[in-house]
């Protein structure tokens, strides 16, 4: 078992490597560059003339590197945060790009995590239901949610959970993590429910297509597996039907769902991010759509790394459950 967790973590370095490469390349690729923007700024709010604004620009450009070749700028943030555990320098936020996806990152984790779960849960009860019982109302209704939560964009339902929240109901605190008197009082029950008061809508729009996701799995797979022949067996037997879904049927169907974990909670960061995005939580969503915005390349390429890392790790966990779940996969 340590051997089969030890190869999983040499390939994932490699990985890890070439994927931070490929995003650092990939958020320069629009022409221009942070001091772009910083010299139509000066032109247009501070009133300097074209020429001043770009020698102010490029003077900008030499005292963050901005003017060095990408492979230079690449190989200086990667060597800097190996030695020193810095991410750059934000250039809109005006402060070490690591502070600020520390002081964002368990919001995004918390609501990341809250939405895996629910869509894991209720995912999972209404997939065994469904297939238990195949063909009946339930089971259509089912089918039916099923379908609009895959293919429901999850900008739309922010949207439309965001109109009717302000529009319907009078909600002026959408883009609030926690209310005020709760902002800087330490975790206790009372602002465990006051977040969840106000995170709620990102949770449920997060979480509503991976419920479907995970529904339309669990349904299909213990279909598959009722239908096997150790099943059968079980049933000749005599053993009562609860008995043979849930001991023998279950277990068995569980495999895809747990090697979905591994990619789960990117999925999860993607619709947080368009939720969040809409309702402007304050998480590393609408922090990573501006830094794309305005060419903020440390912020986007230290969030594109711990996306990056996130994913990788999930896989790793995944292999490491899977393995213990079934043998085979790690003798393979």
């Amino acid at each position: 078992m340590i051997n089969f967790i030890l190869r999983r973590i040499l390939i994932s370095i490699p990985l890890l490597i070439g994927i931070s490469m490929v995003s650092f390349a990939v958020i320069q690729l629009p022409p221009g560059d942070f001091a772009t923007s910083y010299q139509t700024f000066l032109q247009t709010q501070a009133n300097l003339s074209p020429k001043e604004a770009e020698a102010a620009a490029n003077e900008y450009r030499k005292l963050y590197g901005l003017d060095r070749p990408i492979h230079e700028q690449y190989f200086r943030w990667i060597w800097d945060i190996v030695t020193k555990g810095k991410f750059g320098y934000s250039f809109a936020y005006k402060q070490d790009v690591g502070q600020l996806i520390a002081e964002r990152l368990p919001r995004t984790l918390f609501l990341a995590f809250s939405a895996h779960m629910i869509s894991t849960v209720f995912g999972l009860i209404i997939g065994i239901y469904s297939a238990t019982h195949k063909y009946s109302l339930g089971d259509n209704l089912a089918t039916v949610f099923a379908f609009i939560g895959t293919a429901a964009p999850r900008f739309f339902l922010a949207i439309a959970i965001l109109y009717v929240l302000i529009f319907t109901f009078n909600y002026t605190e959408v883009n609030r993590f926690t209310s005020p008197i709760y902002a800087f009082a330490p975790m206790s029950w009372a602002k465990f429910v006051d977040i969840l008061k106000h995170t709620w809508p990102v949770i449920a729009i997060a979480g509503f297509g991976g419920i479907a996701r995970n529904m339309r799995v669990m349904r299909g797979n213990l279909l598959d597996v009722l239908n096997a022949q150790y099943v059968t067996t079980a049933r000749s037997k005599g053993l009562r039907e609860t008995l043979v879904t849930y001991k023998h049927a279950v277990p068995n169907a569980l495999h895809p769902i747990i090697m979905y974990q591994g990619t789960v909670l990117p999925y999860m960061l993607q619709g947080e991010l368009e939720a969040a995005i809409v309702l402007n939580m304050p998480s590393l969503a609408p922090m990573f759509y501006s830094s794309l915005t305005n060419q903020d390349i440390y912020v986007s390429g230290g969030f594109l790394l711990i996306y990056s890392s996130l994913l990788v790790a999930g896989n790793l966990v995944a292999d490491v459950i899977l393995a213990l779940v079934d043998p085979r996969i790690r003798l393979s």
